[in-house]
């Protein structure tokens, strides 16, 4: 069965729509959740199966949404549920043909985890992939025709969820990421989003929930930018409002059918509903789209790679500006870093890392290969403490082939692997890797122990290496080309077959690079060598450079060619860096505000600097700064200014925290000493909780964290809390204030209980409330004390209550 396009027209393929509500107006009580009521009562699920497909769905989705090992009710068994829930659909399914004959697919549904990998999170990425894998295998058992990985909030999550879907089966996936402010939760924009899930070949890509369907125009509109691949489109019907004691969506069939069917128009090849939708809903819908033909919209396709982190974009390929791939995480001929590496210490690679992202480089190259060294164990570790401070792509770096394959689920995006040889064994070890976790890699054109001096043999050995990679189902937009730098001063025409590789390379659309330093080795004024062949095979095609981004003539010659190349419009940036640039100074502005290594103590708060934090706060502390005048002028004003950027989304979600963790480091050292000076510290109490029959905590435990970095001691009584246990806690431990979250809107009406139990008992104690689907109108409308949509929102409520 083939799952897209639908034979024989031209319109979008339907979704069904939401599941939830369908299971609240079919009497899931409250309290209970879908996945046990839909155990017990498969007739009602499959009767909201039939309903769907007789309003025109294509598409049936399983009640799979929560089903992981870590959301799945203790008694079910997460392969046996997943399996049993596909077949209630398939059974719907063939119960119920379509009057047109037209086939019907089911959709095995594979909704977050309620965690972060690490370095974001605690959970190891291996253990989320196999959580994953055992619920796709379910699903794969009981007949689904296709895996829809969906609202997703994360992209590392979204990569290992496809990557288990990959390792069990080769059915198609479809990737759905929810959008906010035009970012996700940890910031992807839907660009980042599109070119990762591309990267790891998905088969489609869309955006679901969190937004109406007018809302959710621009970020469909960026997807379908982005995107080759198909795009798909599932609206909530509306935003929620509470109605009385229920929460309700606006939006109509009518309305939603209005608003949704344009999409079709943009170039959507899938729509369907999300939260709030019915059957009316994709009945209305089906008949909007009634004679509508599907616009082909999508992207034409690009030369060259893409790597992504999870707020950054990294293009490297023709018309694109040269990018510098920063060489010096590289143990060879470093004493410092080599020292460290044999101590599992990052202190100096973090250093460099700094120094090379405030110099301008686009992509760090890392390599742990030391003497004595288990890369195996220490490129994985070292990736994590990257990603965690950094935002930029990484390049992977090692001989090892494990190694990489070990680091490559800590990345949270597109990262670089260098690279792929001749060498026998490593394109079969490596190529399904990169091709599954969508890892675009180097090849390097070397067979065997003898380095090619000639271009004609080093393009026999991409040739070659391009049909063993293309054999293994990877695609070029994975591939670029080190074209093989040589020295000089052993190789006199060393250049001229580094330019003649990277002609033909150009003439066939591959991206390219070199090791730059390589071409001068053993002769004096390297760096003028350099910049001078760099300049050179830009102009032959040239589309990247491993090299020392602070090698000044380097960089002087990267940045001109920015501007000479149309990739600085108006100079802008050029005129900003080098307004004070002599022949001889070498006076560039560098990069970025807040790049590079903390200088004080409010630096490596605003950094999330957790290497230097304890130093700096040791030298203020040996210069006889006062601890309280440490915390409340210094560390207190850096985490609010933390805060105003996530706000202005300067910062996402991994910065945030990563900043709490830093404060939080700094506030351990300083608390012993506040205590000595004045005796233990009073701070005002909150207890954070999420309602009864809600297991999210993600959102809890930031505001937990943040709050907890302004000065309240926080009590964390848990999730799925009864009312009456929250309340009891808040008494038990003084607290004025209480925290509630919810994710679900059919848990988040479970708020109002709180309220009311507070005020019934006229207890001096403030209730705030957030959750993804909570709003002001809702927070108003149960009588809470304080809204506040992120964490940082939560500070500041908090703080105002006292």
């Amino acid at each position: 069965m083939t799952f897209f396009p639908p034979s024989g027209t031209g319109r979008p393929l339907l979704l069904d729509g939401a599941m939830g509500t369908m299971l609240q107006a079919s009497g899931l009580p409250a309290g209970v959740s879908p996945e046990e009521f839909c155990m017990e009562h498969p007739d009602v699920l499959q009767g909201i199966h039939r309903a769907y497909l007789e309003a025109g769905a294509d598409i049936l989705t399983t009640c799979t949404f929560g089903a992981s090992i870590y959301k799945l009710p203790k008694g079910l068994d997460v392969f046996a549920f997943n399996k049993r829930m596909a077949q209630v659909a398939r059974a719907a399914a063939a119960a119920s043909p379509r009057p047109d004959g037209a086939p019907v697919f089911v959709a095995g549904n594979v909704g977050p985890t309620g965690q972060f990998a690490r370095p974001l999170g605690t959970e190891e990425p291996a253990d989320l992939l196999e959580a994953f894998a055992r619920q796709i295998e379910g699903l794969v058992a009981g007949g689904a025709d296709l895996i829809f990985i969906e609202t997703q909030f994360d992209l590392a999550e979204a990569r290992l969820a496809v990557a288990a879907a990959r390792r069990v089966c080769r059915l198609p996936v479809m990737v759905s990421m929810t959008f906010e402010q035009g970012v996700s939760l940890t910031g992807s924009s839907p660009t980042i989003f599109a070119e990762t899930m591309q990267n790891m070949g998905v088969d489609v890509v869309g955006t679901n929930c969190s937004l109406g369907p007018e809302q959710m125009r621009p970020v469909a509109a960026e997807l379908l930018q982005a995107c080759v691949c198909p795009v798909m489109v599932e609206p909530n019907a509306g935003l929620p409002e509470l109605r009385g004691a229920t929460t309700v969506f606006p939006l109509g069939p009518e309305d939603f059918a209005r608003a949704t069917a344009p999409f079709a128009r943009m170039g959507a090849a899938v729509l369907g509903g999300c939260c709030g939708t019915t059957p009316a809903h994709i009945a209305a819908l089906a008949q909007a789209l009634h004679g509508v033909e599907r616009v082909d919209a999508a992207a034409g396709a690009r030369r060259g790679i893409c790597l992504t982190s999870r707020s950054e974009l990294v293009r490297i390929g023709p018309g694109e500006p040269l990018i510098v791939i920063g060489e010096r995480i590289n143990p060879t001929g470093k004493k410092a870093l080599t020292k460290d590496l044999q101590e599992g210490v990052f202190t100096t690679a973090m250093d460099l890392a700094d120094a090379q992202v405030q110099a301008g480089a686009g992509v760090l190259d890392v390599n742990v290969g030391a003497p004595l060294v288990d890369e195996t164990a220490l490129l994985p570790e070292l990736v994590q403490q990257l990603t965690a401070r950094l935002t930029l792509p990484l390049s992977l770096d090692s001989p090892n082939a494990q190694a990489i394959a070990n680091a490559l689920p800590y990345c949270p995006g597109s990262f670089l692997v260098n690279s792929i040889s001749g060498e026998a064994g490593r394109m079969d070890v490596l190529g399904p890797l990169c091709r599954d976790f969508g890892a675009p890699f180097i090849l390097l054109p070397i067979e065997g122990a003898r380095l090619p001096k000639k271009a004609a043999e080093r393009i026999r050995t991409v040739e070659s290496l391009l049909a063993r990679a293309e054999g293994l189902g990877i695609p070029r937009r994975l591939m670029m080309v080190d074209v093989l730098a040589l020295a000089v001063s052993s190789s006199p025409d060393g250049a001229r077959q580094c330019l003649e590789m990277v002609r033909w390379c150009t003439a066939q659309g591959l991206p390219t690079t070199l090791g730059l330093s390589n071409l001068s080795f053993g002769l004096p004024a390297r760096e003028l060598l350099n910049a001078t062949f760099l300049c050179w095979a830009a102009g032959a095609g040239l589309t990247s450079c491993i090299a020392n981004p602070s090698a000044r003539r380097v960089r002087e010659a990267a940045d001109a060619l920015k501007v000479l190349g149309e990739h600085d419009p108006h100079a802008a940036s050029f005129i900003g860096g080098y307004a004070a640039w002599k022949p001889d100074s070498g006076a560039v502005t560098l990069r970025a505000e807040g790049a590079g290594a903390a200088r004080t103590l409010a630096d490596a708060v605003l950094n999330g600097d957790k290497e230097h934090v304890l130093p700096l706060l040791e030298a203020e502390l040996a210069a006889g700064a006062d601890p309280f005048a440490l915390v409340q002028d210094t560390l207190i004003p850096a985490i609010t200014e933390v805060g105003a950027r996530y706000e202005r989304r300067e910062y996402f979600l991994p910065q945030l925290i990563r900043a709490a963790e830093t404060m939080q480091t700094a506030f351990v050292r300083l608390k012993p000493l506040l205590e000595a000076k004045r005796g233990p510290e009073k701070r005002p109490v909150v207890v954070m909780a999420t309602v009864e029959g809600d297991i999210h905590d993600i959102g809890k435990n930031i505001v937990s964290l943040l709050l907890g970095n302004h000065g309240f001691e926080v009590v964390d009584a848990g999730k799925d809390v009864p009312a009456e246990k929250i309340v009891a806690c808040a008494l038990e431990h003084n607290a004025r204030i209480i925290g509630l979250s919810a994710l679900m809107t059919t848990t988040m009406v479970r708020m109002e209980d709180t309220v009311k139990l507070v005020r019934e008992r006229n207890l001096p104690i403030k209730v705030m409330v957030g959750g993804a689907a909570v709003t002001q109108a809702f927070a108003d409308a149960i009588g809470a004390d304080a809204y506040s949509p992120d964490a940082v929102g939560a500070v500041r409520a908090a703080r105002q209550f006292l």
